[in-house]
């Protein structure tokens, strides 16, 4: 499925991107909010599993009537924990870990951080998880998935449609990078999802991307980490890699970047 192969449907605030496999479509909702959040549904026989949670209250309830017409079987709940008014009464799942990045670690902070600065119209709840799960085959409203975890909270493969699920890619936007061994990480994971062959990466902030998207970003992150070897401070090195990409977006992750090489 090349990424581009969608149908739109435009809604008040954000679209929604459709794309058709067959027996099985996948919905992906830009919800055009304070932070771009990406959230992703797939559906088949008329059953629908919903990964990640919008968390900004418009959005919660154009999403929601968006669904009205499926059943939704159920919502894996990774690194966005926030937004429970969202389909309060659907069945959560989760690995422990995602639970306690939400109640307890950086996921949390995120959160307050968030509700300190978009306020009222921020969800600040955060979900309860009904189902814990466990890494490996899961099965959810008839469709198969596979949970990775990762450090944080956990990654999915959707193998109908051959596409992977994880936080963060952008292939033209800063990305948070906590340093030359967390860059190492990425990098190892984007090239296992070359290895694998997947045909889409969805992630939480962007648009779903390709394999041409994972090696661009790929190329970044080695090259992030000559530049942050032959800089001698935080501002030199922003300044250099806003000069080299200076097209790309996020700003606000590039400071987080700098902040965590320059410790």
């Amino acid at each position: 499925m090349n990424k581009n192969t969608f149908t739109t449907v435009k809604l008040a605030k954000g679209e929604m991107n459709v794309y058709d496999f067959g027996g099985i479509k996948l919905h992906a909702y830009k919800t055009n909010d304070f932070i771009d959040d990406e959230v992703f549904i797939v559906e088949k026989n008329g059953k629908a599993v919903v990964i990640e949670s919008p968390c900004f209250f418009d959005n919660n309830k154009e999403l929601a009537e968006y669904l009205e017409n499926v059943e939704v079987e159920g919502m894996l709940v990774a690194y966005h924990g926030a937004g429970a008014t969202f389909l309060p009464d659907v069945p959560k799942y989760a690995t422990q870990n995602a639970v306690d990045f939400s109640k307890n670690g950086g996921g949390k902070a995120l959160i307050d951080n968030f509700t300190g600065a978009f306020g009222e119209i921020f969800d600040s709840s955060v979900h309860a998880i009904t189902n814990v799960i466990e890494p490996g085959k899961v099965t959810i409203g008839g469709i198969p998935f596979v949970i990775k975890q990762t450090a944080d909270a956990f990654d999915v493969e959707i193998p109908e449609i051959n596409a992977v699920y994880t936080h963060m890619l952008g292939h033209d936007c800063h990305s948070i990078v906590a340093g030359a061994g967390h860059a190492d990480g990425i990098i190892a994971e984007l090239r296992s999802y070359i290895k694998k062959g997947y045909d889409l990466i969805l992630t939480s902030h962007y648009t779903p991307e390709d394999l041409k998207d994972a090696q661009t970003k790929i190329d970044y992150l080695e090259n992030l980490k000559k530049i942050a070897a032959n800089c001698a401070d935080a501002n030199s090195f922003k300044a250099e890699v806003q000069k080299q990409y200076s097209a790309y977006s996020g700003q606000n992750y590039l400071d987080m970047t700098a902040g965590f090489f320059y410790a």
